[in-house]
C-alpha cells in the first residue's frame, strides 16, 4: 500500500470548482486488484492446463488493462470506475484519500510484467506466460489481500533514491 499524500486530504480542489476531492479512495486500487488477481489465477490454470492459446490471449487483455491504467491512470480504469459507480456508494467515505501517483506506475509495472511475458511466449519461450501471470498474480494478491502494493513501494523507493519525480506517473 503506498503512503497517503498528505496534500490529498478530502479538501476542494482549487481547480475544479471547489468541490472535487483531491486524491483516490485507497478501497478503489485493492478492489482492482482483486479482479485482477482472479483474471491472472485463470490465466495461470489456463497457460497449465495446455490452453496456451487462451492464455496468451486473456494476459494480452490483462496486459491492456494495465496499460489503460497506466497511461489514463486509475481514476479512468475501469475497474476505478466500476468502484466508484457500484461500491463507494455502498460504503461510508474513506478517512484519508490517496495519492494516485503510486498505484498509477504499479499499473505500468503490471503492464511490464505481463507484455514481457507475451513477448517471451511470441520468441517461444517455453513458460513465460504462467511464469509472467504468475508474478503479476502474486502482486495483486498482496495488493488485494493484504493492502501491500509492491508496485507502490517500487514507486515511492524510486521517489526517493529521486530516480523519478513525484506524482510523475499521476
Amino acid at each position: 500500500m503506498s503512503q497517503p499524500d498528505p496534500k490529498s486530504q478530502p479538501t476542494a480542489n482549487p481547480g475544479t470548482g471547489g468541490g472535487a476531492p483531491r486524491g483516490i479512495d485507497p478501497r478503489s486500487p485493492r478492489f482492482g486488484a482483486g479482479i485482477t488477481a482472479v483474471l491472472l489465477l485463470i490465466d495461470l490454470f489456463l497457460a497449465l492446463v495446455g490452453a496456451a492459446t487462451a492464455a496468451s490471449a486473456l494476459l494480452l487483455v490483462i496486459a491492456l488493462l494495465f496499460a489503460w491504467g497506466a497511461f489514463a491512470g486509475v481514476r479512468r480504469h475501469p475497474y476505478g470506475v466500476l468502484y466508484r459507480r457500484l461500491v463507494r456508494p455502498r460504503l461510508s467515505p474513506p478517512t484519508e484519500l490517496e495519492d494516485p501517483a503510486p498505484p498509477t506506475f504499479a499499473q505500468a509495472v503490471g503492464l511490464v510484467v505481463t507484455a514481457l511475458g507475451l513477448l517471451l511466449a511470441l520468441v517461444g519461450v517455453p513458460f513465460a506466460v504462467p511464469v509472467a501471470a504468475g508474478l503479476a498474480f502474486v502482486a495483486a494478491f498482496l495488493n488485494s489481500v493484504f493492502g501491500y502494493c509492491i508496485g507502490c513501494q517500487l514507486y515511492l523507493l524510486l521517489v526517493r533514491a529521486r530516480l523519478i519525480r513525484r506524482g510523475a506517473a499521476a
